[in-house]
C-alpha cells in the first residue's frame, strides 16, 4: 500500500535506551554527515540489491534523488523555513538530534518512517528514507519530524511522546514548498550540461501565489471539513483524491497562522500535545480566544473557504513591481554543479536556454509551469505590461499545443519559437524602459493576445 503519511514510533524500553546511552553513534555504523547546526546527523546504508529507478524521475521535479551531503544542507533550510512560519528566531535553541538514515530504494512507495526515542535527558529522532522519493513525502516527512522535536521540548524522558496532528505537519510542508523564496530540498544531479554536473530544474517551483495550487484544486472539488481533516484516509493522505486533502491542509494552517497572535497559537498548539489524550483538546486549549467547540471551527473554516474560492486576483501592482514579477515568472531557477564533488549553485535561465540544452520533457514541464505563472500574474501586472506577458503565453501554448499535436519538429519549432521569445525580450525591454521613463508609445497595443 502506498502510505504518504510517515509511521510515527515510539522507541522506548530499557534495551533501546541503554543503546542510546552508549553514544548517538549507536544509531549509525557507517560514516555520517553531520549539518552546520549539528542537529541533524545524516548517514547512507547501501545494500547490494540494484537501486530502484524509474525512466521518468530524470526530469520529473515531483521527485528527488537524496545523497547525504545535500540531505543536510536541505534539513537546515527546511528547518529555517519552517521556524519562520510558525514564529521561531532562526537562531533559536533546539533540544534533540535528528538522525537521517538513507537507505537504496527498491519502489515507489516505501514507508518513511519516524522514531522518536528517549535519551537522558531529551529525546533524540531517526527519520529513515529511501534515497528515491517524492518531493511532498520528503517535505511532509521532514515537516512531521521537525515539529514533533519542538512539541517534545519540555516532556520528560519517562513520559510518552507528543502525537502531532498529520494536517498540521502535512499542511505546514506544502506551506513552505509553495511559499519559500529559494530552494528547500536539494536533489542529486542527473545529467551534466556542457561537462558541468547539474541538478533538474529547481525543486521550489516558485509562484507568485503560494496558495495557487490549492486554489486550482478546490475551485473543482469541495474542502474537507474540519472534521474530515481530523481524521483523513489512506486514500486522502496518499494523494488519489485530487489533490483535496492537502489543499484543504495547506489553506487551513494558511489561515490558522493568519489569526491574530496565530504562530503563537501553534506553538502553543505544540507544547500542549504531549499533555492531552488527543490533539483536539490540545487544539482547543490553545485557540480557545477563537473557538470553544468544534462546530465553531467548523463555522469559521466554511466561511473561509467560501472566501477564498471567491477572492479576486488582487489589485493592480504598479510599474515597478509588475516588471519585478514578470521578470521572475520567465526566469528559470536551476541548481548547477560546477564540480562532482561540489554543492549546487543556484542561478536562473531563460526559455531560450531550457530550448537549447533541455530535452523535450523537460521544456514541456518548465514551459508548463511558466505558463502558469504567467496565467497567474497577468491580470495584476501594469497593462503594458500585461500584455508582453500575454504574448509570452501564446508562445509557450502553441509550444505546448504543437507538442501535444505531435506534429512538432524539433530544430523548425524550437527555432520559431526561439525567434519570437527573442522578440518579446526586446518588446519587453523597450516597454520597461519607456515605464521608467511614465511615457507609453502612442501605437503600443495594450490587447495583443
Amino acid at each position: 500500500m502506498n502510505c504518504s503519511r510517515p509511521a510515527c514510533v515510539l522507541v522506548a524500553g530499557l534495551m533501546l535506551f541503554l543503546a542510546a546511552a552508549r553514544g548517538q553513534s549507536s544509531f549509525f555504523a557507517l560514516d555520517t554527515t553531520s549539518s552546520v547546526s549539528g542537529q541533524f546527523v545524516v548517514s547512507f546504508m547501501p545494500d547490494n540489491d540494484p537501486y530502484y529507478r524509474r525512466p521518468d524521475t530524470g526530469t520529473n521535479t515531483d521527485w528527488l534523488r537524496l545523497e547525504p551531503s545535500l540531505l543536510a544542507v536541505s534539513a537546515e533550510r527546511f528547518k529555517t523555513a519552517l521556524w519562520t512560519q510558525i514564529g521561531l528566531a532562526a537562531n533559536a535553541p533546539w533540544t534533540g538530534k535528528i538522525f537521517l538514515a538513507l537507505h537504496s530504494a527498491h519502489s515507489t512507495d516505501e514507508e518513511v518512517v519516524i522514531a522518536a526515542q528517549p535519551f537522558i535527558r531529551n529525546w533524540n529522532y531517526r527519520l529513515e528514507l529511501p534515497d528515491l522519493i517524492a518531493r511532498d513525502r520528503c517535505a511532509r516527512a521532514f515537516s512531521d519530524v521537525l515539529l514533533l522535536e519542538i512539541a517534545n521540548r519540555n516532556v520528560p524522558v519517562g513520559s510518552r511522546s507528543a502525537v502531532i496532528p498529520q494536517w498540521l505537519a502535512d499542511g505546514l510542508a506544502r506551506q513552505i514548498l509553495e511559499s519559500a523564496e529559494t530552494k528547500v530540498i536539494l536533489s542529486a544531479p542527473v545529467k551534466t550540461l556542457n561537462d558541468i554536473p547539474q541538478t533538474r530544474l529547481n525543486e521550489q517551483r516558485r509562484s507568485v501565489d503560494p496558495l495557487a495550487d490549492a486554489r486550482r484544486t478546490l475551485q473543482n472539488f469541495p474542502a474537507l471539513t474540519f472534521e474530515q481533516l481530523s481524521w483523513p484516509t489512506d486514500a486522502q493522505l496518499n494523494g488519489d483524491d485530487g489533490g483535496m486533502y492537502l489543499a484543504s491542509a495547506q489553506l487551513f494552517i494558511h489561515d490558522l497562522l493568519a489569526l491574530k497572535a496565530g504562530p503563537d497559537k501553534i506553538r502553543a498548539l505544540l507544547a500542549q500535545l504531549a499533555a492531552h489524550e488527543n490533539w483536539q483538546s490540545a487544539f482547543f486549549t490553545a485557540f480557545r480566544e477563537d473557538f470553544r467547540r468544534p462546530l465553531d471551527v467548523e463555522k469559521w473554516w466554511a466561511l473561509r473557504v467560501v472566501s477564498f474560492a471567491a477572492r479576486a486576483p488582487g489589485p493592480q501592482w504598479t510599474p515597478a513591481v509588475s516588471r519585478d514579477k514578470l521578470d521572475a515568472a520567465l526566469a528559470v531557477p536551476v541548481n548547477i554543479r560546477y564540480a562532482s564533488n561540489s554543492l549546487p549553485s543556484y542561478a536562473e535561465i531563460s526559455l531560450q536556454a531550457v530550448l537549447k540544452n533541455f530535452d523535450p520533457s523537460g521544456q514541456v514541464e518548465i514551459f508548463q509551469t511558466k505558463l502558469r505563472d504567467l496565467e497567474l500574474i497577468q491580470l495584476r501586472l501594469t497593462p503594458p505590461l500585461a500584455a508582453v506577458a500575454a504574448g509570452y503565453r501564446k508562445v509557450l501554448a502553441d509550444f505546448l499545443g504543437e507538442r501535444t499535436k505531435g506534429s512538432f519538429h524539433r530544430s523548425a519549432g524550437a527555432h520559431g519559437t526561439m525567434k519570437a521569445l527573442d522578440a518579446l525580450d526586446a518588446q519587453r525591454r523597450e516597454v520597461e524602459s519607456r515605464l521608467k521613463l511614465s511615457v507609453l508609445p502612442p501605437d503600443l497595443n495594450l490587447n495583443a493576445p
